[in-house]
Protein backbone atom coordinates (compact mmCIF):
# COMPACT_ATOMS: atom_id res chain seq x y z
CA UNK A 1 0.00 0.00 0.00
CA UNK A 2 1.54 3.34 -1.00
CA UNK A 3 1.88 5.30 2.22
CA UNK A 4 1.20 8.70 0.69
CA UNK A 5 -2.36 7.81 -0.41
CA UNK A 6 -3.37 6.11 2.85
CA UNK A 7 -5.14 9.16 4.29
CA UNK A 8 -6.82 10.14 0.99
CA UNK A 9 -8.35 6.73 0.38
CA UNK A 10 -9.48 6.50 4.00
CA UNK A 11 -11.30 9.87 3.73
CA UNK A 12 -13.01 8.84 0.49
CA UNK A 13 -14.26 5.63 2.09
CA UNK A 14 -15.50 7.47 5.17
CA UNK A 15 -17.57 9.87 3.04
CA UNK A 16 -18.99 7.01 0.98
CA UNK A 17 -19.91 4.96 4.06
CA UNK A 18 -21.68 7.90 5.68
CA UNK A 19 -23.75 8.83 2.59
CA UNK A 20 -25.06 5.30 2.14
CA UNK A 21 -25.59 4.44 5.81
CA UNK A 22 -27.73 7.49 6.49
CA UNK A 23 -30.16 6.70 3.64
CA UNK A 24 -30.86 3.02 4.44
CA UNK A 25 -33.79 2.38 6.79
CA UNK A 26 -34.02 -1.37 6.16
CA UNK A 27 -31.79 -3.07 8.70
CA UNK A 28 -31.85 -6.69 9.82
CA UNK A 29 -28.89 -6.48 12.21
CA UNK A 30 -27.28 -3.49 13.87
CA UNK A 31 -23.63 -3.89 14.85
CA UNK A 32 -22.21 -1.52 17.43
CA UNK A 33 -18.51 -0.84 16.90
CA UNK A 34 -16.41 -0.88 13.70
CA UNK A 35 -13.41 -2.62 15.21
CA UNK A 36 -12.25 -5.99 13.90
CA UNK A 37 -14.98 -7.92 15.75
CA UNK A 38 -17.78 -5.72 14.42
CA UNK A 39 -16.49 -5.55 10.86
CA UNK A 40 -15.84 -9.29 10.75
CA UNK A 41 -19.40 -10.01 11.88
CA UNK A 42 -20.78 -7.47 9.41
CA UNK A 43 -18.82 -8.93 6.52
CA UNK A 44 -19.88 -12.51 7.36
CA UNK A 45 -23.55 -11.52 7.58
CA UNK A 46 -23.66 -9.23 4.57
CA UNK A 47 -22.11 -11.94 2.42
CA UNK A 48 -25.09 -14.12 3.38
CA UNK A 49 -27.58 -11.49 2.32
CA UNK A 50 -28.29 -10.09 5.79
CA UNK A 51 -28.86 -6.33 5.77
CA UNK A 52 -26.42 -4.89 8.28
CA UNK A 53 -25.46 -1.44 9.50
CA UNK A 54 -22.33 -0.95 11.56
CA UNK A 55 -22.51 2.02 13.95
CA UNK A 56 -19.19 3.61 14.89
CA UNK A 57 -18.59 6.63 17.13
CA UNK A 58 -15.23 7.50 15.58
CA UNK A 59 -14.58 9.05 12.19
CA UNK A 60 -12.74 5.93 11.07
CA UNK A 61 -12.98 2.15 11.17
CA UNK A 62 -10.54 -0.12 13.01
CA UNK A 63 -11.25 0.49 16.69
CA UNK A 64 -8.02 -0.15 18.54
CA UNK A 65 -6.17 -0.57 15.26
CA UNK A 66 -4.80 2.88 14.53
CA UNK A 67 -2.19 3.44 11.80
CA UNK A 68 -0.82 6.89 11.08
CA UNK A 69 1.51 8.27 8.41
CA UNK A 70 4.57 9.81 10.07
CA UNK A 71 7.27 12.15 8.84
CA UNK A 72 8.95 10.75 5.77
CA UNK A 73 5.87 8.74 4.80
CA UNK A 74 6.46 5.80 7.13
CA UNK A 75 3.43 4.31 8.87
CA UNK A 76 3.47 4.08 12.66
CA UNK A 77 1.05 2.08 14.78
CA UNK A 78 -0.65 3.71 17.74
CA UNK A 79 -2.75 0.68 18.68
CA UNK A 80 -2.26 -3.02 17.99
CA UNK A 81 0.98 -3.55 16.09
CA UNK A 82 2.11 -7.16 16.02
CA UNK A 83 0.59 -10.27 14.50
CA UNK A 84 1.05 -12.75 17.34
CA UNK A 85 1.49 -16.35 16.23
CA UNK A 86 -0.11 -18.18 13.33
CA UNK A 87 -3.84 -17.89 13.99
CA UNK A 88 -5.40 -19.28 10.82
CA UNK A 89 -8.29 -16.82 10.51
CA UNK A 90 -6.08 -13.75 10.77
CA UNK A 91 -3.48 -15.01 8.33
CA UNK A 92 -6.22 -15.85 5.84
CA UNK A 93 -7.44 -12.25 6.09
CA UNK A 94 -3.92 -10.86 5.67
CA UNK A 95 -3.50 -12.98 2.54
CA UNK A 96 -6.85 -11.77 1.21
CA UNK A 97 -5.73 -8.16 1.75
CA UNK A 98 -2.42 -8.98 0.09
CA UNK A 99 -0.79 -7.42 3.15
CA UNK A 100 2.97 -7.83 3.33
CA UNK A 101 4.47 -8.92 6.66
CA UNK A 102 7.93 -9.24 8.17
CA UNK A 103 8.71 -11.56 11.04
CA UNK A 104 10.27 -9.92 14.05
CA UNK A 105 13.83 -11.00 14.75
CA UNK A 106 17.14 -9.48 15.72
CA UNK A 107 19.05 -8.85 18.92
CA UNK A 108 17.55 -8.03 22.28
CA UNK A 109 19.48 -5.67 24.52
CA UNK A 110 19.09 -5.24 28.24
CA UNK A 111 20.43 -2.93 30.93
CA UNK A 112 23.05 -4.80 32.93
CA UNK A 113 22.48 -3.00 36.24
CA UNK A 114 25.84 -1.25 36.04
CA UNK A 115 24.90 1.53 33.69
CA UNK A 116 25.63 -0.43 30.54
CA UNK A 117 23.87 -2.53 27.93
CA UNK A 118 24.36 -6.21 27.18
CA UNK A 119 22.92 -8.56 24.61
CA UNK A 120 20.19 -10.70 26.12
CA UNK A 121 21.41 -14.18 27.00
CA UNK A 122 18.96 -16.84 25.71
CA UNK A 123 19.59 -18.80 28.91
CA UNK A 124 18.06 -15.94 30.86
CA UNK A 125 14.71 -17.00 29.41
CA UNK A 126 14.77 -19.90 31.86
CA UNK A 127 13.60 -17.47 34.52
CA UNK A 128 10.22 -17.45 32.72
CA UNK A 129 9.84 -21.23 32.90
CA UNK A 130 7.35 -20.93 35.82
CA UNK A 131 4.85 -19.34 33.40
CA UNK A 132 5.09 -22.37 31.13
CA UNK A 133 4.53 -24.62 34.14
CA UNK A 134 1.15 -22.94 34.64
CA UNK A 135 -0.24 -24.52 31.46
CA UNK A 136 -1.82 -27.39 33.37
CA UNK A 137 -2.50 -25.47 36.57
CA UNK A 138 -5.47 -26.95 38.47
CA UNK A 139 -5.13 -25.25 41.85
CA UNK A 140 -7.15 -22.42 43.30
CA UNK A 141 -7.49 -19.51 40.91
CA UNK A 142 -5.71 -16.76 42.82
CA UNK A 143 -3.98 -13.64 41.54
CA UNK A 144 -0.56 -14.09 39.98
CA UNK A 145 1.01 -12.00 42.74
CA UNK A 146 -0.52 -14.22 45.44
CA UNK A 147 0.55 -17.36 43.61
CA UNK A 148 4.09 -16.06 43.15
CA UNK A 149 4.38 -15.13 46.84
CA UNK A 150 3.77 -18.75 47.90
CA UNK A 151 5.67 -20.43 45.04
CA UNK A 152 9.19 -21.86 45.04
CA UNK A 153 10.33 -19.34 42.42
CA UNK A 154 13.66 -17.83 43.57
CA UNK A 155 13.25 -14.38 45.08
CA UNK A 156 15.69 -12.83 42.61
CA UNK A 157 13.60 -14.03 39.63
CA UNK A 158 10.26 -12.70 40.87
CA UNK A 159 10.58 -9.05 39.79
CA UNK A 160 11.22 -10.09 36.18
CA UNK A 161 8.17 -12.39 36.21
CA UNK A 162 5.97 -9.71 37.72
CA UNK A 163 7.20 -7.15 35.20
CA UNK A 164 6.59 -9.49 32.28
CA UNK A 165 3.06 -10.48 33.33
CA UNK A 166 2.05 -6.87 33.93
CA UNK A 167 3.73 -5.48 30.84
CA UNK A 168 2.61 -8.11 28.34
CA UNK A 169 -0.96 -8.32 29.65
CA UNK A 170 -1.28 -4.60 30.57
CA UNK A 171 -2.54 -6.07 33.83
CA UNK A 172 -2.26 -5.70 37.59
CA UNK A 173 -0.44 -8.76 38.95
CA UNK A 174 -2.58 -8.52 42.09
CA UNK A 175 -5.71 -8.95 39.95
CA UNK A 176 -4.96 -11.16 36.95
CA UNK A 177 -5.78 -14.80 37.61
CA UNK A 178 -3.11 -17.47 37.54
CA UNK A 179 -5.47 -19.87 35.80
CA UNK A 180 -6.03 -17.49 32.89
CA UNK A 181 -2.26 -17.15 32.50
CA UNK A 182 -2.00 -20.92 32.20
CA UNK A 183 -4.72 -21.07 29.56
CA UNK A 184 -3.07 -18.19 27.71
CA UNK A 185 0.31 -19.90 27.79
CA UNK A 186 -1.12 -23.08 26.30
CA UNK A 187 -3.00 -21.12 23.64
CA UNK A 188 0.16 -19.28 22.60
CA UNK A 189 2.09 -22.53 22.36
CA UNK A 190 -0.57 -24.01 20.06
CA UNK A 191 -0.37 -21.05 17.66
CA UNK A 192 3.38 -20.30 17.81
CA UNK A 193 2.57 -17.26 19.90
CA UNK A 194 6.24 -16.70 20.67
CA UNK A 195 6.66 -15.49 17.07
CA UNK A 196 5.42 -12.12 15.84
CA UNK A 197 5.17 -10.20 12.58
CA UNK A 198 4.84 -6.57 11.53
CA UNK A 199 2.32 -5.54 8.85
CA UNK A 200 3.74 -3.27 6.14
CA UNK A 201 1.64 -0.23 5.40
CA UNK A 202 -0.31 -0.37 8.64
CA UNK A 203 -2.41 -2.92 10.52
CA UNK A 204 -5.49 -0.73 9.94
CA UNK A 205 -5.59 -1.81 6.30
CA UNK A 206 -7.33 -5.04 7.29
CA UNK A 207 -10.12 -3.04 8.93
CA UNK A 208 -10.50 -0.88 5.83
CA UNK A 209 -10.56 -4.01 3.69
CA UNK A 210 -13.32 -5.55 5.82
CA UNK A 211 -15.35 -2.33 5.69
CA UNK A 212 -14.98 -2.32 1.92
CA UNK A 213 -16.26 -5.88 1.71
CA UNK A 214 -19.27 -4.98 3.85
CA UNK A 215 -20.06 -2.12 1.46
CA UNK A 216 -19.66 -4.33 -1.60
CA UNK A 217 -22.29 -6.72 -0.23
CA UNK A 218 -24.84 -4.00 0.48
CA UNK A 219 -24.02 -3.32 4.12
CA UNK A 220 -23.48 0.11 5.66
CA UNK A 221 -20.93 1.62 8.01
CA UNK A 222 -22.16 4.72 9.79
CA UNK A 223 -19.29 6.80 11.19
CA UNK A 224 -19.32 9.67 13.70
CA UNK A 225 -22.40 8.03 15.24
CA UNK A 226 -22.00 7.74 18.99
CA UNK A 227 -24.43 5.32 20.60
CA UNK A 228 -26.24 6.98 23.50
CA UNK A 229 -28.82 4.34 24.41
CA UNK A 230 -30.02 0.88 23.45
CA UNK A 231 -33.61 -0.12 24.19
CA UNK A 232 -34.65 -3.64 23.35
CA UNK A 233 -37.18 -6.42 23.68
CA UNK A 234 -37.46 -9.76 21.90
CA UNK A 235 -36.67 -9.29 18.17
CA UNK A 236 -36.81 -5.53 18.54
CA UNK A 237 -33.82 -3.23 19.07
CA UNK A 238 -33.79 0.56 19.05
CA UNK A 239 -30.41 2.28 19.07
CA UNK A 240 -30.29 5.98 19.80
CA UNK A 241 -27.28 7.79 18.37
CA UNK A 242 -26.25 11.41 18.06
CA UNK A 243 -27.38 11.18 14.44
CA UNK A 244 -30.82 9.72 15.10
CA UNK A 245 -32.51 6.43 15.95
CA UNK A 246 -31.87 3.13 14.18
CA UNK A 247 -34.02 0.01 14.50
CA UNK A 248 -33.45 -3.67 13.78
CA UNK A 249 -34.52 -7.11 14.90
CA UNK A 250 -31.10 -8.01 16.26
CA UNK A 251 -27.97 -6.28 17.48
CA UNK A 252 -24.36 -7.39 17.91
CA UNK A 253 -22.53 -5.32 20.52
CA UNK A 254 -18.75 -5.26 20.00
CA UNK A 255 -17.87 -2.23 22.12
CA UNK A 256 -14.63 -2.54 24.14
CA UNK A 257 -14.79 -3.99 27.63
CA UNK A 258 -13.93 -0.64 29.22
CA UNK A 259 -17.01 0.90 27.60
CA UNK A 260 -19.29 -1.99 28.58
CA UNK A 261 -18.18 -1.76 32.20
CA UNK A 262 -19.61 1.77 32.33
CA UNK A 263 -23.00 0.81 30.90
CA UNK A 264 -25.86 2.41 32.85
CA UNK A 265 -23.46 4.45 34.96
CA UNK A 266 -24.03 8.18 35.23
CA UNK A 267 -21.90 9.02 32.19
CA UNK A 268 -22.10 5.68 30.39
CA UNK A 269 -24.10 4.19 27.57
CA UNK A 270 -27.64 3.18 28.61
CA UNK A 271 -28.91 -0.31 27.75
CA UNK A 272 -32.46 -1.09 28.86
CA UNK A 273 -33.15 -3.66 30.12
CA UNK A 274 -29.59 -4.44 31.19
CA UNK A 275 -28.35 -7.70 29.61
CA UNK A 276 -26.75 -10.42 31.70
CA UNK A 277 -23.56 -9.99 29.66
CA UNK A 278 -22.98 -6.58 31.26
CA UNK A 279 -22.85 -8.18 34.70
CA UNK A 280 -20.21 -10.58 33.37
CA UNK A 281 -18.28 -7.72 31.78
CA UNK A 282 -17.90 -6.10 35.18
CA UNK A 283 -16.18 -9.27 36.46
CA UNK A 284 -13.41 -8.89 33.88
CA UNK A 285 -10.68 -6.24 33.87
CA UNK A 286 -9.51 -3.72 31.31
CA UNK A 287 -5.76 -3.40 31.03
CA UNK A 288 -3.95 -0.09 30.72
CA UNK A 289 -0.82 0.75 28.78
CA UNK A 290 1.08 3.72 27.41
CA UNK A 291 2.89 3.43 24.10
CA UNK A 292 4.49 6.05 21.91
CA UNK A 293 6.65 6.05 18.81
CA UNK A 294 9.50 8.47 18.30
CA UNK A 295 10.46 9.23 14.70
CA UNK A 296 14.11 10.26 14.21
CA UNK A 297 16.12 11.68 11.33
CA UNK A 298 18.41 8.68 11.52
CA UNK A 299 19.03 5.56 13.60
CA UNK A 300 21.51 7.35 15.83
CA UNK A 301 21.89 4.39 18.21
CA UNK A 302 23.63 2.42 15.44
CA UNK A 303 26.49 4.90 15.48
CA UNK A 304 27.42 4.37 19.12
CA UNK A 305 30.40 2.40 20.32
CA UNK A 306 28.94 0.88 23.47
CA UNK A 307 28.36 -2.41 21.62
CA UNK A 308 29.50 -3.98 18.34
CA UNK A 309 28.07 -2.17 15.31
CA UNK A 310 26.29 -5.27 14.04
CA UNK A 311 24.58 -5.78 17.40
CA UNK A 312 23.24 -2.23 17.37
CA UNK A 313 22.15 -2.44 13.73
CA UNK A 314 20.20 -5.63 14.53
CA UNK A 315 18.61 -4.26 17.71
CA UNK A 316 14.97 -5.32 17.79
CA UNK A 317 13.98 -4.99 21.46
CA UNK A 318 15.54 -3.03 24.29
CA UNK A 319 14.65 -3.72 27.93
CA UNK A 320 15.30 -0.92 30.40
CA UNK A 321 13.89 -2.20 33.69
CA UNK A 322 15.47 0.68 35.60
CA UNK A 323 13.64 3.32 33.55
CA UNK A 324 10.19 4.18 32.24
CA UNK A 325 9.15 2.90 29.84
CA UNK A 326 10.83 -0.48 30.46
CA UNK A 327 10.34 -1.87 26.93
CA UNK A 328 11.37 -0.45 23.56
CA UNK A 329 11.43 -1.81 20.01
CA UNK A 330 12.63 -0.82 16.57
CA UNK A 331 11.40 -1.70 13.07
CA UNK A 332 14.24 -4.18 12.55
CA UNK A 333 14.60 -6.37 10.49
CA UNK A 334 12.66 -4.60 7.74
CA UNK A 335 14.83 -3.46 4.86
CA UNK A 336 15.64 0.22 5.20
CA UNK A 337 13.75 0.18 8.50
CA UNK A 338 12.32 3.49 9.59
CA UNK A 339 14.39 5.35 12.20
CA UNK A 340 11.83 4.86 14.98
CA UNK A 341 11.81 3.72 18.59
CA UNK A 342 8.58 2.69 20.28
CA UNK A 343 8.28 2.82 24.06
CA UNK A 344 5.83 0.59 25.96
CA UNK A 345 4.70 0.29 29.56
CA UNK A 346 1.72 -1.78 30.68
CA UNK A 347 -0.07 -2.45 33.95
CA UNK A 348 -0.10 -0.28 37.09
CA UNK A 349 3.21 1.41 36.19
CA UNK A 350 1.53 2.89 33.12
CA UNK A 351 -0.26 5.37 35.38
CA UNK A 352 3.04 7.21 35.79
CA UNK A 353 2.90 8.22 32.11
CA UNK A 354 -0.83 8.40 31.47
CA UNK A 355 -2.22 11.78 30.54
CA UNK A 356 1.02 13.00 28.94
CA UNK A 357 0.88 14.48 25.47
CA UNK A 358 2.94 12.92 22.69
CA UNK A 359 5.32 15.88 22.87
CA UNK A 360 5.81 15.47 26.60
CA UNK A 361 6.44 11.74 26.23
CA UNK A 362 8.98 12.39 23.50
CA UNK A 363 10.87 15.03 25.45
CA UNK A 364 11.08 12.90 28.57
CA UNK A 365 12.08 9.86 26.54
CA UNK A 366 15.03 11.75 25.03
CA UNK A 367 16.46 12.14 28.51
CA UNK A 368 15.80 8.48 29.29
CA UNK A 369 17.40 7.20 26.10
CA UNK A 370 20.42 9.43 26.65
CA UNK A 371 20.95 7.78 30.04
CA UNK A 372 20.40 4.28 28.72
CA UNK A 373 22.84 4.69 25.83
CA UNK A 374 25.24 6.91 27.79
CA UNK A 375 25.16 9.73 25.25
CA UNK A 376 24.52 13.45 25.43
CA UNK A 377 20.81 14.24 25.50
CA UNK A 378 21.31 16.93 22.86
CA UNK A 379 22.28 14.23 20.35
CA UNK A 380 18.95 12.44 20.85
CA UNK A 381 16.89 15.64 20.83
CA UNK A 382 18.57 16.92 17.66
CA UNK A 383 17.61 13.75 15.82
CA UNK A 384 13.98 13.63 16.98
CA UNK A 385 11.45 14.72 14.34
CA UNK A 386 8.15 13.91 16.05
CA UNK A 387 6.45 11.65 18.57
CA UNK A 388 3.15 9.85 18.04
CA UNK A 389 0.87 8.49 20.76
CA UNK A 390 -2.77 7.83 21.59
CA UNK A 391 -4.16 7.74 25.13
CA UNK A 392 -6.41 4.67 25.04
CA UNK A 393 -7.26 4.88 28.73
CA UNK A 394 -8.84 8.32 28.40
CA UNK A 395 -10.34 7.56 24.99
CA UNK A 396 -14.12 7.50 25.71
CA UNK A 397 -14.63 4.85 23.03
CA UNK A 398 -11.99 2.45 24.43
CA UNK A 399 -11.38 3.14 28.13
CA UNK A 400 -8.25 1.04 28.18
CA UNK A 401 -5.86 -1.04 26.09
CA UNK A 402 -7.24 -4.59 26.14
CA UNK A 403 -8.85 -7.03 28.53
CA UNK A 404 -7.57 -9.65 30.94
CA UNK A 405 -9.22 -12.17 33.27
CA UNK A 406 -9.06 -11.62 37.04
CA UNK A 407 -8.83 -14.48 39.52
CA UNK A 408 -12.17 -16.24 39.84
CA UNK A 409 -13.59 -14.93 36.57
CA UNK A 410 -12.56 -17.62 34.09
CA UNK A 411 -16.20 -18.33 33.27
CA UNK A 412 -17.06 -14.73 32.45
CA UNK A 413 -15.87 -14.57 28.79
CA UNK A 414 -17.86 -17.68 27.87
CA UNK A 415 -20.91 -16.34 29.69
CA UNK A 416 -20.71 -13.17 27.59
CA UNK A 417 -21.01 -15.23 24.39
CA UNK A 418 -24.53 -16.37 25.30
CA UNK A 419 -27.18 -14.52 23.21
CA UNK A 420 -29.75 -12.48 25.10
CA UNK A 421 -33.19 -13.72 24.01
CA UNK A 422 -31.79 -14.31 20.49
CA UNK A 423 -31.83 -10.53 20.12
CA UNK A 424 -28.61 -9.16 21.63
CA UNK A 425 -25.24 -10.76 20.86
CA UNK A 426 -21.80 -9.80 22.19
CA UNK A 427 -18.40 -10.01 20.53
CA UNK A 428 -14.93 -8.57 21.04
CA UNK A 429 -11.55 -9.80 22.24
CA UNK A 430 -12.87 -9.88 25.82
CA UNK A 431 -15.36 -12.62 24.84
CA UNK A 432 -12.64 -14.99 23.64
CA UNK A 433 -12.80 -18.46 25.20
CA UNK A 434 -9.52 -19.86 23.86
CA UNK A 435 -6.95 -17.92 25.88
CA UNK A 436 -6.13 -15.27 23.27
CA UNK A 437 -7.58 -12.26 25.09
CA UNK A 438 -6.25 -8.92 23.95
CA UNK A 439 -5.36 -10.01 20.41
CA UNK A 440 -6.63 -9.08 16.98
CA UNK A 441 -7.30 -12.72 16.13
CA UNK A 442 -9.44 -13.09 19.26
CA UNK A 443 -11.57 -10.16 18.10
CA UNK A 444 -11.80 -11.62 14.61
CA UNK A 445 -12.88 -15.05 15.88
CA UNK A 446 -15.48 -13.52 18.15
CA UNK A 447 -17.01 -11.64 15.22
CA UNK A 448 -17.28 -14.86 13.23
CA UNK A 449 -18.87 -16.61 16.21
CA UNK A 450 -21.45 -13.85 16.73
CA UNK A 451 -22.37 -13.91 13.04
CA UNK A 452 -22.89 -17.67 13.19
CA UNK A 453 -25.10 -17.25 16.22
CA UNK A 454 -27.26 -14.70 14.41
CA UNK A 455 -27.53 -17.10 11.46
CA UNK A 456 -28.45 -19.95 13.81
CA UNK A 457 -25.32 -21.89 12.90
CA UNK A 458 -23.75 -21.91 16.35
Amino acid sequence: MPHGSLHTRRSERIQSFMRDAMTDDNIDVLILGAGIAGLTAARALSERGVRVTVVEARDRVGGRLLSRVAAGGDVVELGAEFVHGRAQELWALLAECEAQTTEREGTMLREDGNGGLVEDDPQDEERFAPLEDLEDFTGEDVSFADWLATSDVPEEDRPALLGYVEGFNAADAHTIGVRSLGVQQKAEEATEGDRSWHVHGGYAQIAEHLAGRVKEHGGNVLLNAEVLAVRWSTSNVEVETNQGILRAKRCIITLPLGVLQRVNSKAGLKITPEPAAIVQARRLAMGHAVRFTMVFRERWWEQLRALPAETLRAMSFLFTAQHLPPVWWTMHPEAEAAPTLTGWIGGPRAKALEGRSAGELGREACATLAQVFSVDESLVRASLLETHSHDWSSDPFARGAYSYVPAGAMDAPAAMTQPEDETLFFAGEHTDTTGHWGTVHAALRSGLRAAQQVLGEN
